[in-house]
């Protein structure tokens, strides 16, 4: 079973970054960080965790404003740096573990949590600033299997730059559901919780470089010892004590709601060099884990809505899981709604299938238009009328080829015979009623 190791609260300011390439630790000025820093990786190296589920924020890097949750997921096989603007930083990739990062994500629906999922977004200095410092790693070009880390990390990007954001209180609550998410996953797991962001700070107005290094440390003592404090406190009064970017270590409540009422606090540090106080600690739980009991029930109740779905024969939900390994395919089906993407696959699709890293299984199935078993494979349906719209063939054919029915077999069971598709302008070209070969 998977058990949480404790969890670890850092700030992600990209001072932190810049210190560690430019090997800065025997520079006076630098010198702190990397003291603030040496016990949490000691630590770490120490109790070995198998994933960092890292509690973060996206400084509109790869998230952008059309399209800003709240709270967001990474159920993706693998996380790449991000270039922030001047080129990436010589990191490796990091890999992900989709499947932990799938039960904690329907674990968390369960609690009525209402996530978003990504998959291929590069991860900025909100995560890669402190893993640097945290976790040694190899070289970018050593291409290792594990990425060049000895971890894998889940992604859990909180959205606390758009007003309205997750209250306190809400962070706080995710945590608490968080850990039962953990707990229940039914593999052997050590997980470490690793919190960032803050501590005081603002970088934009005529308030621009306010630090509260008071308020910073009365911070950290109710982290500790009393976070219902914190999680009654409103996003003003953090904006007031913090700065209104400070107000992010509302995401060290996401961490704190995860471990015991309870914690041994291991370390704790703190550093004002410039702009951002930086801080770093290290609790561990007081309290057990889970009895079996608990465990049955949290599994229960994840589960509880899709069972026995498996006995609606033809029926396959679009999972998290299936998301994953069947990604690569939906967004080569995706992209077809891009002309200059379907006038190149009309145009010559072996070429397009390459240029998307199609697997010899993939391409097949599309040159066959195997819509069965596309659906079999993991393409949501929803990509499977983009692609009949651009071949030319209506949705009747294919939910007739999925049922293995004919066409006319099909439309024996409708009120119409009526043929359609998503095709917009171009719908009046298609010529379904013309003799066509039979979609398999």
């Amino acid at each position: 079973m998977a058990v949480i190791i404790g969890g670890i609260a850092a700030s992600h300011t990209p001072t932190i970054g810049f210190a560690f390439d430019r090997d800065k630790r025997h520079d006076p000025t630098w010198a702190p960080i990397f003291e603030a820093f040496d016990p949490v990786r000691e630590w770490l190296d120490q109790q070995k965790p198998d994933v960092l589920l890292f509690i973060y924020n996206d400084h509109v890097t790869s998230f952008f404003f059309d399209h800003y949750s709240a709270f967001t997921l990474g159920v993706g096989e693998q996380w790449e740096v991000a270039d922030e603007g001047a080129g990436a930083r010589d990191l490796p990739p990091v890999k992900g573990h989709p499947a932990f990062a799938a039960h904690v994500g329907q674990s968390l629906m369960a609690d009525e949590f209402d996530m978003s999922f990504f998959q291929h977004r590069a991860l900025d200095h909100g995560c890669f600033s402190p893993l640097s410092m945290l976790v040694d790693h190899q070289p970018s070009q050593a291409g290792a299997e594990q990425g060049g880390w000895p971890v894998k990390m889940v992604p859990l990007q909180i959205g606390v730059l758009q007003f309205p954001i997750p209250t306190a209180r809400r962070c706080y609550k995710l945590g608490q559901a968080l850990r039962r998410a953990i707990e229940s996953y039914p593999e052997d797991l050590r997980v470490a919780i690793v919190a960032t962001g803050g501590l005081s700070h603002q970088v934009h107005g005529e308030r621009a470089g306010f630090n509260n290094t008071d308020w910073d440390h009365r911070f950290l003592d109710l982290l500790e010892k009393d976070p219902e404090h914190l999680a009654d406190m409103t996003h003003a009064q953090y904006a007031q004590l913090g700065g209104l970017e400070g107000a992010e270590v509302i995401m060290w409540l996401v961490m704190r709601g995860a471990l015991s009422a309870r914690v041994d606090c291991r370390h704790r540090s703190y550093y004002l060099p410039s702009m951002t106080g930086i801080a770093t600690a290290i609790f561990e739980n007081q309290a057990g884990e889970p009895s079996a009991g608990e465990r049955a029930r949290r599994a229960e109740r994840i589960g509880t809505q899709l069972a026995g779905i498996e006995q609606l024969a033809g029926t396959y939900p679009f999972t998290l899981a299936l998301s994953v390994k069947a990604y690569r395919i939906n967004h080569f089906l995706h992209d077809l709604v891009l002309p200059e993407r379907r006038a190149a696959f009309l145009h010559d699709p072996d070429a397009e299938f390459q240029r998307a890293g199609l697997t010899q299984a993939e391409q097949d199935l599309v040159r066959r238009r195997d819509w069965r078993g596309l659906i079999h494979y993991g393409v949501i349906f929803f990509m499977l009328e983009k692609l009949g719209a651009v071949v030319g063939v209506s949705n009747l054919h294919i939910y007739a080829a999925m049922r293995g029915e004919t066409l006319e077999q099909f439309q024996a069971t409708r009120n119409t015979k009526a043929l359609y598709s998503v095709a917009g302008k171009d719908a009046g070209s298609l010529d379904w009623a013309a003799p066509q070969k039979e979609p398999s």
